[in-house]
């Protein structure tokens, strides 16, 4: 049975194994208010690392292990990005959710682009918080560059927290790094039509300014924050700014 990481205690919460197609995720659910915020983590991680974030998003709250992260265990095959959104797309529907606001950080900013774009009307809003994978340095060894930069003025707790999940990340690490580093996500961003804030840590490596802008010019109307004093973890520790923006991009949506 999964574990409530993320839910204040005292508040009712859904915890879901769902199972399709041969790959098998974990959904904790909980809170309520006019705005469903669905989380999608990076490569290595888990639900859990969003424990700070969750607290100060204003409305319902769905968290996911992806399948081989967090609690969720592996698939029979490693998933593209383009099948790990048709699973959240699926457990979605089957959970009969409105459309949400889709937040993904690192890897799971390629998911949530394209979920919004193979699956519009699952989607109200999207936000791409630290986003990959820069087009120019599309190769292992420009990443795990970029990865150690990150770490080395990240905070603690960040460091914590990633180091924790990516010991649970599974013997087929490397195949999943390489899963995100073949997709092109700029061929989702031409699609997607939902409203889209795109958040950037002011020194994260990982997300330069140079691809946030390309996924500005992909996305018309996409809009771009800029954190300070943040790297990569904008959403796993003092995570307040980021919130507050994601807020704001929230209540601006048209309800559906």
């Amino acid at each position: 049975m999964p574990t409530s990481y993320l839910a204040p205690a005292g508040t009712p919460v859904t915890l879901l194994e769902f199972e399709h197609a041969g790959s098998t995720l974990i959904a904790e659910t909980f809170g309520e208010g006019e705005r469903t915020f669905l989380l999608l983590h990076g490569i290595g991680m888990g639900r859990s690392v969003y424990l700070d974030v969750v607290r100060r998003l204003p409305g319902r709250v769905i968290a996911l292990d992806l399948p081989g992260f967090g609690e969720a265990p592996e698939p029979i095959r490693t998933l593209t990005m383009e099948r790990h959104a048709d699973l959240v797309a699926a457990y979605l529907r089957h959970a009969g959710e409105e459309p949400v606001v889709v937040i993904g950080h690192s890897m799971g900013s390629q998911i949530a682009a394209e979920l919004a774009a193979r699956h519009p009307l699952l989607v109200s809003g999207v936000v791409l918080a630290g986003p990959t994978v820069d087009k120019a340095a599309r190769n292992v060894a420009a990443q795990a560059s970029y990865l150690l930069r990150d770490l080395i003025g990240e905070r603690p707790l960040v460091i914590w927290r990633g180091a924790r999940e990516y010991l649970r990340g599974g013997p087929h690490l490397i195949r999943k790094i390489k899963a995100t580093i073949a997709h092109q996500p700029e061929k989702a961003f031409a699609r997607i039509t939902a409203p889209v804030l795109v958040l950037r840590g002011e020194s994260d490596p990982l997300a330069p300014m140079s691809w946030c802008r390309a996924i500005l010019d992909a996305i018309p109307g996409a809009r771009l924050e800029v954190i300070p004093d943040h790297g990569h973890g904008t959403l796993i520790s003092d995570s307040e700014p980021a919130a507050r923006l994601i807020e704001s991009f929230a209540a601006g949506l048209r309800r559906s």
